[in-house]
């Protein structure tokens, strides 16, 4: 027999009558605390129905001829399926302690005298209903967590048997065989985490500051692995090909700006000394994937670049091209290894702490970023302990002022005002609260329709949209907010759990900016955001 779709309480009572009033009167907020009445005429009849069915709770009669009411309670409780459902014991009168005692050990969470007062019947059926929904809750998230915990496994699996595979042929097994030793490392760090919250949650004397801790737990390790993930799609994408630029006429000079700036403003780059020498040169180029390669660049200078060291990064323009530099005094690379630092799964063997060598992807996918956007990189060293050097190179344009509409610049400090649609209530709630914090004005839309309405009635710097939103979704919502006059300039950002290459055009056909799949870190959203946001009409 199909499980109920709602928590379920069963309703035990001899008398006909009695039966009926009480199951009516539960009826009457059935659609209100979303629950499903289920009654039964006497002890055997109970337990065939706890058998099959998962209950909230019980409300069973004291007073019932053959099987009372707390034989009835022993034998739900010797149950395994049935052993923890919560009893209300209904009688007519005030049981002495020892009377209560002994309904206490055969199983009772509570009594209810007749006559019945209504708002106390509801009151004490709301908690166990509640109870109920929020275990379901529970059980649906471990499910998903093992789900999710599955899905990198058989990850990790395919990408073990494809590197196992290429064993014999490629050069760099050693380097490989740390990869996964790495990969593992991370994945099962995270993995233990997750599958101990997961234990925690599911235990039923957990305390909500226990599941509160446990949940915090589960998302943030839920991050960590979907950033590793995100990295291996990427690399993957890249070597078949499938990567999709979004291009757009931009300053590479600005854009590194900005990038090292977050470097600064977080902290990351605070061991060590960090130059700059910045020209305004302009490329043809994905705005998102040539921060990849600039960050990837500086990384792999922080991590071989011992404490006080000092890193210089440079744009300028050499004839038709635009030249970037990433410069370092850190270990350096020996000359025979030169060759192989843009190999796949490759790392500079060092006596720092390997635990900050990563997965040993960054600088491929680096080449291959340029390679697609029609350049080339270098790397030279003058072998170990003089540093390396980093030069990207790539096709330049004219500056794009002509193309691009008159543009005033905000004054400092001054951040873009932002809508955020999302049907998500908690999500859109936290996010906003985020953002507020870090000095946005924020207001808020539950749905497309309401949306459009907010925009139109007082038109954000910066639309943050939802693609699955109820009755028009988030690409409906970007056309016509594109469509009116007076939100035609606002910059708009996808924010979707869709991250595949079609997904990325259909939202940029529809009339987005950009597109982002979730979750995104507060601080690469506020760049994000703060970057669009830079010139308004």
């Amino acid at each position: 027999m199909p499980p109920f779709e709602r928590p379920g309480i069963l309703v035990v009572n001899d008398d006909h009558a009695s039966l009926l009033a009480l199951s009516s009167l539960l009826d009457l907020w059935a659609e209100e605390l979303n629950y499903t009445v289920v009654s039964a005429r006497s002890g055997q009849e109970a337990l065939r129905q706890v058998l099959l069915h998962d209950f909230a709770v019980i409300l069973l009669d004291v007073n019932m001829p053959g099987m009372n009411g707390f034989e009835t309670a022993e034998a739900i409780q010797q149950h395994p399926r049935a052993a923890e459902i919560p009893i209300i014991f209904i009688t007519a009168y005030q049981a002495d302690e020892v009377a209560r005692l002994q309904a206490y050990q055969r199983g009772a969470a509570d009594f209810i005298f007749t006559p019945v007062i209504p708002q106390i019947m509801r009151a004490k059926v709301s908690v166990f209903v509640a109870m109920a929904q929020k275990n379901e809750e529970l059980r649906r998230q471990t499910a998903a967590l093992g789900q999710h915990t599955q899905e990198l496994v058989d990850i990790n699996e395919r990408l073990t048997q494809e590197m196992e595979e290429r064993h014999a042929v490629e050069r760099a097994s050693h380097a490989k065989d740390e990869f996964l030793a790495m990969l593992g490392h991370e994945l099962r760090n995270s993995l233990s985490a997750i599958s101990s919250a997961a234990s925690l949650l599911g235990m039923p004397a957990i305390t909500t500051e226990i599941a509160l801790r446990a949940r915090s737990i589960v998302q943030r390790q839920t991050r960590q692995l979907s950033a590793i993930v995100d990295d291996l799609l990427d690399l993957s994408r890249a070597m078949s090909g499938k990567v999709v630029l979004a291009r757009r006429p931009l300053d590479l000079g600005k854009l590194v700006e900005t990038c090292l700036a977050t470097y600064r403003a977080t902290g990351r780059a605070e061991l060590h000394t960090l130059g700059e020498q910045l020209e305004a040169v302009w490329v043809d180029g994905d705005p998102a994937r040539l921060e990849q390669v600039i960050s990837n660049l500086v990384e792999n200078a922080l991590k071989y670049t011992p404490p006080g060291g000092a890193i210089d990064v440079s744009v300028k323009r050499v004839g038709g091209e635009a030249v970037v530099v990433v410069q370092d005094n850190g270990i350096g690379i020996d000359t025979d290894l030169l060759p192989q630092v843009f190999d796949i799964f490759m790392q500079v063997s060092s006596a720092l702490d390997r635990s900050q060598g990563g997965l040993g992807i960054g600088l491929s996918l680096v080449r291959r970023m340029v390679e697609l956007h029609g350049g080339a990189i270098a790397v030279s060293s003058e072998g170990s302990g003089q540093g390396s050097v980093f030069t990207v190179r790539l096709p330049a344009i004219e500056p794009a002022e002509t193309a691009q509409p008159a543009r005033q610049v905000k004054a400092p400090g001054v951040r873009p005002s932002l809508l955020l649609i999302d049907d998500n209530d908690d999500g859109r709630e936290m996010m906003a609260l985020a953002l507020r914090a870090q000095g946005y004005e924020v207001r808020q839309a539950g749905d497309g329709i309401r949306g459009i309405e907010a925009a139109l009635a007082n038109p954000p710097q910066v639309a943050l949209v939802d693609i699955g939103l109820p009755g028009i979704d988030g690409y409906e919502v970007a056309r016509r907010l594109r469509g009116a006059p007076a939100t035609s300039g606002i910059k708009l950002i996808a924010l979707t759990g869709y991250g595949l290459v079609k997904d990325q055009n259909r939202a940029l056909e529809a009339g987005f900016d950009l597109h982002l799949v979730k979750p995104v870190a507060t601080n690469r959203l506020c760049g994000i955001i703060d970057e669009l946001g830079q010139a308004v009409p």
